[in-house]
């Protein structure tokens, strides 16, 4: 198995995990931050889905500039599935169609002139990619906890889904 297959399965289970959190988010509630610092509910809700989009960027291009970035305006939970299923569908294609050789190209972020970082792909894709999606989805399981909405099972059954088990066992 190449490194591009290890990288497709899990992100293929990353963001499966992460659709269903995504398609909890209370659009009712888009303003909710749980501290002065953070982001708003549904700008953190729509960055975690935008983040698979880059995996087509560092997997097709040599570069993103952010400096034309426009967030999408997502107004409610079936628009931010289509986005996030648009974005993974496209990335997901890209992983399949990509030679592994590519892995070792430099890849980098700026915006403007400014350079951000430079790294070899296979790094941004594991950690620019893979585990901010994941520190993000997190973030997001807070505002979803905070607000009392169930939290998806992550890596095994959540404690709301221990709630449930428990309530239909007895």
């Amino acid at each position: 198995m190449n490194d591009l297959n290890q990288l497709l399965a899990e992100f293929r289970q990353e963001l499966s995990v992460t659709r269903r959190f995504l398609a909890v988010v209370p659009f009712g509630q888009r303003s909710f931050k749980p501290h002065p610092n953070s982001e708003n509910l549904i700008t953190l809700a729509v960055h975690v889905a935008e983040i698979v989009g880059w995996w087509t960027s560092c997997i097709e291009h040599d570069s993103l500039d952010f400096k034309h970035f426009v967030r999408c305006d997502i107004q409610n939970t079936e628009e931010l599935l289509a986005y996030f299923d648009q974005l993974r569908n496209s990335a997901e294609q890209s992983i399949l169609n990509a030679n592994p050789a590519l892995l070792t190209q430099h890849w980098e972020m700026t915006d403007g002139e400014t350079t951000h970082f430079s790294l070899p792909k296979w790094q941004v894709l594991r950690v620019f990619c893979m585990n901010h999606l994941i520190h993000h989805r997190a973030q997001l399981g807070v505002y979803l906890r905070i607000l009392g909405i169930p939290i998806p099972a992550t890596y095994g059954p959540s404690a709301d889904d221990y709630e449930v088990l428990l309530i239909e066992k007895f």
